[in-house]
């Protein structure tokens, strides 16, 4: 019989705690998960899924456009934010209770309340210390806002959801996939929107043509990007704030969303007191296992900063808990991981970009195709997609698939698992498209783009 409370004590409700909790429970073990804000995490309460669903609402006023050259006649339309928010909030306490359920259901004792670490198998939560054979924190991350004059002035991502009145004049500081996201979905709804980017373009990370092509479109979309930006200090005058950039100009708004980044939620925890190692950035530093240097404390998900997304989470915890108490699965694979950014237009990506593939591969062959969707032939709509495919010419495998355009995320979900796969080129063409479809130019693409360096090379 164990000496211990339990077997797993884990700190974090989120995506991966939660996964963790539920799959650890189901192999026999005695676990016991606490939660101080949440059940679902960012994600479910202030991240994806709220986020998702404010997409969906911006798309509207581009749609009751389009329906006129399709022979509808839309009325006058009027969006309500008090609305929005209210549904949305009422999704999101349903999603609450099935977290709740779920962990529930699979035996998990649930502690409310905010835990700390107190030694390699101690915790304190609400009043009382418990012990556990393992400690798995999965707190996840929180915004970072950095330290300017009158940062008090800004909003942060989590505002963003539960705002009073509606902003009609935004700006968004920051260039990774929340400000992009946002400053869609403020212009959707019918803000006035300036984004402000740092350095020379957007969404580091991402194919360069993806992201070059992003900021043309948003900007046909009245998205005012500006990069090479910085802001210098923010002030509240009246019923505006008003940001003073680093050339001398000013911008005054209703709202400044600062979007600068994420930072994992190490604070306060006990852990470097107890010898848990941690990263100049303040997360965790973890082994293969998932192993802190504290052999019987575990950390995943966006703590650890290692690939910042809910599925990625999911899949750490679900291992965690299978090597802990099950048959020890074979490593993580962080390899051909796709990802998405619900901008306007969408992109989706899946493998490396072309920069890393000539890096990592040597000799590629590009494939672009840029077009006009079928619907926008008839709505009217200067919005045009973007497909590329990055393929090794040694191997005729395709390396990378990136997109931009409706459905960029459903699509490219697809193309995934083909990657994932090891899927050539010839398969690809040898695939039947079905028409009419963007997705068939990623089967349709038969010549590959000739670069500069291709010229030099040859």
């Amino acid at each position: 019989m164990s000496s211990f409370d339990y077997d797993l004590f884990v700190i974090g409700a989120g995506s991966g705690g939660v996964r963790a909790s539920r799959i650890a429970a189901q192999l026999g073990a005695k676990v016991a998960v606490a939660e101080d804000r949440f059940y679902g995490g960012t994600c479910v309460n202030i991240g994806c899924i709220p986020k998702k669903l404010f997409v969906y609402a911006s798309h509207f006023s581009e749609e009751f456009e389009d329906a006129a050259r399709f022979g509808w006649t839309v009325g006058e339309s009027r969006f309500d934010w008090p609305t929005l928010v209210a549904n949305k909030n009422a999704e999101i306490e349903r999603l609450n209770g099935i977290y709740e359920r779920i962990l529930k259901n699979a035996g998990v004792e649930i502690i409310d309340g905010r835990a700390t670490v107190v030694d390699a198998h101690t915790v304190e939560v609400a009043g009382r210390q418990v012990t556990a054979e393992h400690i798995l924190v999965a707190t996840g991350g929180k915004p970072f806002l950095p330290d300017i004059r009158g940062r008090e002035h800004a909003a942060i991502s989590d505002d963003m959801f539960y705002l009073e009145e509606f902003p009609k004049r935004v700006v968004v500081v920051g260039g990774g996939y929340i400000a992009v996201e946002f400053a869609g979905i403020m212009k959707g709804l019918g803000a006035e929107v300036t984004q402000l980017y740092r350095g020379p373009h957007f969404l580091r990370g991402f194919d360069d043509d993806l992201r070059h092509f992003l900021a043309t479109e948003m900007r046909k979309k009245g998205i005012d990007v500006r990069f090479n930006s910085t802001v210098e200090c923010i002030e509240k005058r009246g019923g505006e704030v008003c940001a003073e950039l680093s050339d001398g100009s000013e911008i005054a708004a209703d709202l400044i969303l600062y979007a600068t980044g994420r930072v994992a939620k190490t604070e306060g925890l006990g852990l470097e007191a107890v010898g848990v190692e941690l990263a100049e950035n303040g997360a965790i530093k973890v082994d293969e296992a998932f192993r802190t240097s504290v052999p019987s404390i575990h950390a995943i998900g966006d703590v650890i900063d290692r690939v910042q997304l809910t599925p990625v989470a999911l899949g750490e915890g679900m291992w965690l808990a299978r090597h802990l108490f099950g048959e020890t699965p074979a490593p993580f694979d962080y390899a051909d991981i796709p990802s998405a950014v619900f901008s306007q237009p969408a992109l989706a990506s899946v493998g490396l970009t072309e920069a890393q593939a000539h890096e990592w591969h040597g000799e590629m062959d590009v494939y672009i195709s840029e077009f006009k969707a079928l619907k926008h032939t008839l709505s009217g709509s200067e919005e045009r997609s973007f497909m590329k495919l990055i393929v090794d010419k040694a191997s005729d495998r395709v390396v990378g698939a990136h997109m931009a355009g409706p459905e960029a995320s459903e699509i490219i979900q697809g193309l995934a698992i083909a990657i994932k796969m090891g899927a050539t080129k010839a398969q690809f063409d040898a695939t039947v498209g079905i028409h009419p479809t963007a997705a068939e130019e990623f089967v349709t693409m038969r010549e590959p783009v000739v670069r500069a360096r291709d010229e030099a090379a040859g």
